[in-house]
């Protein structure tokens, strides 16, 4: 079996094709035989996901993914702004799409979504201590917010019901941490 001890490609160009929320960035590198390739991805500057729990439920937002053509249920979540910090990102996008705030969050993990096509890297918090207060969505969201108890979410991630990767993530890190809430709903 073939071992390589250094796995790295060396960038010889780089161009933009396409520069919005995202870019789409290609890149021609060198590879480890010498030979050239291309790299075409997505540049993302990072997002914060929030894991908001409180008395063995959990706050879920359901939005419309237009790529997938459906609505999802997904932790709330969001794009960082340069002059943000994870977890401000994190504050701030609970706010906003929840009307939560937290005495607490507790970065429990990062993450890369989808490392064969973008940089995108993503900190995903745990929210304790939930105060309510008034969701301000941005004006292109729209958003239902529901609280469900953490069995029905376990349940939701079985029967195919929740398929967004960070909030399969985030729920599985809470069942495997705190194993005691949930258990009865």
């Amino acid at each position: 079996m073939k071992h390589y001890s250094k796995l790295k490609e060396a960038k010889i160009s780089s161009e933009t094709l396409y520069k919005g929320v995202l870019k789409v960035k290609l890149d021609e590198v060198r590879l480890l035989n010498g030979k050239t390739s291309s790299r075409l991805y997505l540049d993302h500057q990072g997002a914060s996901g929030i894991l908001p729990v409180e008395d063995g439920h959990v706050y879920l937002v359901q939005q419309y993914r237009y790529p997938i053509g459906a609505p999802t249920w997904e932790i709330p979540a969001g794009k960082r702004e340069k002059t943000q910090t994870f977890l401000s990102c994190a504050r701030a996008e609970l706010k906003q799409e929840t009307g939560l705030t937290a005495k607490s969050l507790k970065q429990i993990m990062v993450f890369h979504p989808c490392n064969a096509f973008s940089n995108e890297i993503q900190h995903l918090y745990l929210a304790t201590g939930l105060t309510r207060g008034q969701d301000c969505p941005d004006e292109d969201e729209f958003l239902n917010v529901k609280r469900f108890p953490l069995k029905t979410a376990y349940r939701m991630i079985e029967t195919g019901k929740i398929t967004d990767a960070k909030t399969i993530i985030t729920l599985q890190w809470y069942k495997l941490h705190y194993p005691q809430d949930g258990v009865e709903a």
